[in-house]
């Protein structure tokens, strides 16, 4: 019998968080931002815990080149900018980059509100919040599920750290690969970003 792996168990997050430190909401319960703690106990500002790093940043920028250049307008609507996802009650999530095929998101469906349809692939680069409490694998496998869950085809996570991608397609056993192999968005298009990002001479350590 092989035990099953417990959640590694943090630090509470303090009471009386401020609301807008809150960056997801799942099941319920609130997610903060990484590095929110640090900004209770005045180590820094909320500013310096919002914005991405220049690398997921660059690689962002990277996969919305790639998808601007190759898909149709007329097929498909690209968001990036952290798109609020809004799946139910207690569940908004959030998708650095998501795809929807243009029939789902007409122009009237775009307003100033979360989007509450499901799209055709989501993209993630690093985790955001803080995972004290259940550890940063815990939370993407969770994200991920629930995503699929809601009707997305495709959830696609990079993690800078390990040098590795989640691939988890709708009925199909989930893939983890590492970065320098191609990655297969959609309709054919692939992105290789270990490949990129030395041919444009950047070193990750």
């Amino acid at each position: 019998m092989i035990a099953e792996k417990k959640p590694r168990i943090g630090p509470k997050a303090p009471a009386n968080v401020p609301e807008y430190m809150i960056c997801e909401i799942m099941d319920g319960k609130p997610l903060y931002y990484k590095g929110y703690r640090d900004v209770l106990l005045g180590k820094k500002t909320f500013g310096e815990i919002v914005g991405s790093s220049r690398l997921q940043s660059f690689i962002v920028m990277y996969l919305v080149r790639v998808l601007v250049t190759k898909l149709s307008e007329d097929e498909y609507v690209l968001f990036s900018s952290e798109l609020g996802l809004h799946l139910d009650r207690g569940n908004n999530l959030s998708g650095d980059i998501v795809i929807y095929e243009a029939a789902t998101m007409p122009p009237e469906a775009i307003n100033e509100y979360y989007s509450d349809i499901p799209a055709k692939v989501c993209i993630d680069v690093d985790i955001s919040i803080d995972t004290a409490d259940t550890g940063e694998e815990s939370y993407l496998y969770k994200k991920t599920q629930k995503l699929l869950a809601f009707g997305m085809e495709k959830v696609i996570w990079i993690t800078t750290t390990s040098k590795k991608v989640t691939i988890a397609t709708a009925g199909h056993p989930w893939l983890v690969i590492d970065w320098d192999q191609n990655i297969d968005i959609l309709d054919g298009i692939t992105v290789n970003i270990g490949r990129y990002l030395a041919d444009r001479g950047v070193v990750v350590n």
